[in-house]
């Protein structure tokens, strides 16, 4: 369980989270929505640690994710893509990872293989391609074998074949049992996979719900993120949350 609870961060006189507040569930896809600048990156940093928040708190099974004993077992992310030096090699990026978290090595190729560079992983970081890099930064993300996957617009950079890969893989890691929480500013790219939505903008949440809680009264939802991001007064159905 990811749960957010009255989440504030203020830069100076600028307010970038408002009293945001969501849950994810173990089972679900979650999709954390919102054009850019609108706060998710600034929510899941806090999650993970590397930013502090001006009020509220952000946590993994009850606990923030400084407190986890064993944080690369326990939730996987994946921040601005691979996040890797590019002078590594794919291996070496991935084997150091390991070896930080006292993770067996022999994850190193079984994760490699799993997000499909396995033919790649003596290729160089620099050389890779921006989707091969994303996919880098998700086996990142998979190495301690996580309940728990915390993506940053993991689709960024893929094709449609890259898209229709990780919606299986996320899927899956739901269907087994995980929880999954992951952004994007790309309505259509989220609608095959998630389960819940939280939408936010201009650091706040407008509305939760499931799809089609959200998607009520609209023709998709591209049409409800528009409604609902530009305060047109729509709401989703009974049962979804505006605020």
């Amino acid at each position: 369980m990811l749960k957010i609870e009255s989440l504030t961060k203020r830069r100076g006189a600028r307010t970038v989270l408002d009293a945001v507040a969501f849950e994810a569930r173990p089972g679900r896809v979650t999709a954390f929505l919102g054009a850019n600048g609108a706060g998710k990156s600034s929510t899941l940093r806090i999650l993970l640690g590397l930013d502090r928040p001006s009020g509220g708190r952000a946590l993994i099974d009850g606990r923030p994710y400084r407190e986890l004993r064993d944080p690369l077992r326990t939730a996987g992310a994946m921040l601005d893509g691979s996040g890797a030096h590019r002078s590594r090699t794919a291996r070496g990026h991935l084997g150091w990872i390991a070896t930080a978290g006292s993770i067996a090595r022999h994850r190193v190729d079984e994760v490699l293989e799993q997000v499909g560079l396995a033919d790649a992983a003596r290729t160089k970081v620099g050389r890779l391609s921006l989707g091969m890099g994303q996919r880098l930064g998700l086996g990142a993300a998979l190495l301690g074998a996580p309940p728990t996957l915390i993506l940053d617009e993991p689709v960024n950079g893929l094709d449609p074949e890259g898209i229709r890969w990780m919606r299986q893989l996320l899927r899956g890691q739901a269907d087994a049992g995980g929880t999954v929480l992951l952004s994007s500013h790309l309505m259509g790219e989220v609608a095959g996979v998630a389960d819940d939505l939280v939408v936010i903008a201009q650091g706040r949440i407008v509305a939760t719900g499931t799809v089609d809680e959200i998607t009520h009264g609209h023709a998709d939802l591209e049409a409800a993120f528009f409604a609902l991001t530009r305060g047109d007064g729509s709401t989703p159905a009974d049962g979804g949350q505006t605020r």
